[in-house]
Protein backbone atom coordinates (compact mmCIF):
# COMPACT_ATOMS: atom_id res chain seq x y z
CA UNK A 1 0.00 0.00 0.00
CA UNK A 2 1.43 3.14 -0.68
CA UNK A 3 1.78 6.09 2.01
CA UNK A 4 -0.64 8.19 0.53
CA UNK A 5 -3.15 5.54 0.80
CA UNK A 6 -2.53 4.30 3.99
CA UNK A 7 -2.68 7.79 5.08
CA UNK A 8 -6.29 8.00 3.23
CA UNK A 9 -7.48 4.93 5.61
CA UNK A 10 -5.43 5.66 8.85
CA UNK A 11 -6.23 9.00 9.09
CA UNK A 12 -10.11 7.91 9.33
CA UNK A 13 -11.57 8.07 12.74
CA UNK A 14 -13.45 4.76 13.67
CA UNK A 15 -15.48 2.92 13.15
CA UNK A 16 -14.77 4.80 9.41
CA UNK A 17 -11.33 3.50 9.29
CA UNK A 18 -12.16 -0.11 9.70
CA UNK A 19 -14.86 -0.55 7.37
CA UNK A 20 -13.21 0.95 4.69
CA UNK A 21 -10.30 -1.42 5.42
CA UNK A 22 -12.66 -4.05 5.27
CA UNK A 23 -14.14 -3.01 2.03
CA UNK A 24 -10.53 -2.68 0.35
CA UNK A 25 -9.88 -6.36 1.46
CA UNK A 26 -13.01 -7.48 -0.23
CA UNK A 27 -12.47 -5.68 -3.45
CA UNK A 28 -8.88 -6.41 -3.23
CA UNK A 29 -10.54 -10.75 -2.88
CA UNK A 30 -12.61 -10.61 -5.67
CA UNK A 31 -10.12 -11.30 -8.79
CA UNK A 32 -6.25 -11.49 -8.77
CA UNK A 33 -6.58 -8.88 -11.35
CA UNK A 34 -7.55 -6.27 -8.83
CA UNK A 35 -5.30 -3.35 -7.92
CA UNK A 36 -5.82 -0.46 -6.06
CA UNK A 37 -4.35 2.98 -7.07
CA UNK A 38 -5.39 6.87 -5.91
CA UNK A 39 -7.23 9.17 -7.76
CA UNK A 40 -8.67 12.45 -6.82
CA UNK A 41 -7.55 11.55 -3.58
CA UNK A 42 -9.51 8.29 -2.97
CA UNK A 43 -8.44 4.98 -3.18
CA UNK A 44 -9.11 3.81 -6.70
CA UNK A 45 -9.65 -0.29 -7.56
CA UNK A 46 -8.95 -1.55 -11.01
CA UNK A 47 -9.31 -4.61 -13.09
CA UNK A 48 -6.69 -4.52 -15.37
CA UNK A 49 -6.32 -0.62 -16.28
CA UNK A 50 -10.20 -0.39 -15.89
CA UNK A 51 -11.88 1.37 -12.94
CA UNK A 52 -14.14 -0.94 -11.05
CA UNK A 53 -14.86 0.97 -8.20
CA UNK A 54 -13.95 3.46 -6.02
CA UNK A 55 -13.85 4.18 -2.29
CA UNK A 56 -15.45 7.06 -0.69
CA UNK A 57 -17.24 8.58 2.54
CA UNK A 58 -20.47 10.29 2.32
CA UNK A 59 -19.78 14.39 3.38
CA UNK A 60 -23.19 14.45 5.42
CA UNK A 61 -23.65 10.54 6.63
CA UNK A 62 -19.78 9.83 6.97
CA UNK A 63 -20.67 6.61 5.82
CA UNK A 64 -18.23 4.62 3.41
CA UNK A 65 -19.44 3.82 0.22
CA UNK A 66 -18.62 1.65 -2.49
CA UNK A 67 -18.92 3.84 -5.79
CA UNK A 68 -19.11 1.60 -9.00
CA UNK A 69 -18.26 3.36 -12.07
CA UNK A 70 -20.55 1.19 -14.70
CA UNK A 71 -22.95 1.47 -12.41
CA UNK A 72 -25.80 2.65 -14.97
CA UNK A 73 -24.69 -1.00 -16.45
CA UNK A 74 -26.01 -2.86 -13.13
CA UNK A 75 -29.39 -3.60 -11.87
CA UNK A 76 -29.14 -3.90 -8.28
CA UNK A 77 -31.56 -2.83 -5.72
CA UNK A 78 -29.13 -2.56 -3.49
CA UNK A 79 -27.08 -0.01 -5.60
CA UNK A 80 -28.26 3.89 -5.60
CA UNK A 81 -27.82 6.29 -8.82
CA UNK A 82 -28.79 9.23 -7.13
CA UNK A 83 -28.60 12.03 -9.36
CA UNK A 84 -25.20 10.66 -10.79
CA UNK A 85 -25.37 9.48 -15.00
CA UNK A 86 -23.36 7.14 -14.62
CA UNK A 87 -21.86 5.82 -10.84
CA UNK A 88 -23.91 4.20 -8.51
CA UNK A 89 -23.10 3.98 -4.75
CA UNK A 90 -23.41 0.95 -2.30
CA UNK A 91 -23.73 2.35 1.05
CA UNK A 92 -22.51 0.61 4.40
CA UNK A 93 -23.17 1.41 7.65
CA UNK A 94 -19.90 1.41 9.13
CA UNK A 95 -21.46 0.23 12.83
CA UNK A 96 -23.11 -2.95 11.55
CA UNK A 97 -21.51 -5.74 10.22
CA UNK A 98 -20.19 -5.32 6.32
CA UNK A 99 -23.44 -7.73 4.14
CA UNK A 100 -20.28 -9.50 2.36
CA UNK A 101 -22.25 -11.59 0.48
CA UNK A 102 -24.61 -8.88 -0.60
CA UNK A 103 -21.06 -7.29 -1.51
CA UNK A 104 -19.32 -9.54 -3.53
CA UNK A 105 -22.69 -10.04 -5.61
CA UNK A 106 -22.40 -6.24 -6.66
CA UNK A 107 -18.79 -6.43 -7.82
CA UNK A 108 -18.52 -9.76 -9.23
CA UNK A 109 -21.58 -8.12 -11.68
CA UNK A 110 -19.40 -5.37 -11.92
CA UNK A 111 -16.22 -7.26 -13.00
CA UNK A 112 -18.99 -9.45 -15.36
CA UNK A 113 -19.04 -6.48 -17.42
CA UNK A 114 -15.53 -6.74 -18.32
CA UNK A 115 -15.15 -10.14 -18.54
CA UNK A 116 -18.10 -10.62 -20.34
CA UNK A 117 -17.35 -7.79 -22.63
CA UNK A 118 -19.92 -5.42 -21.94
CA UNK A 119 -17.38 -3.04 -21.42
CA UNK A 120 -14.65 -3.27 -23.44
CA UNK A 121 -11.81 -4.15 -21.24
CA UNK A 122 -7.83 -2.35 -21.50
CA UNK A 123 -5.31 -4.31 -20.96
Amino acid sequence: MSEELHNYYFNKEEPQRSCLLSLRHIILEQDPQITETQKYGMPCFCYYKNILCYLWTDKKTDYPYVLLTEGKLLDHPNLEQGNRSRMKIFTVDPTQDIPIVLLEEILQSGLDLYRKGIVKVKK
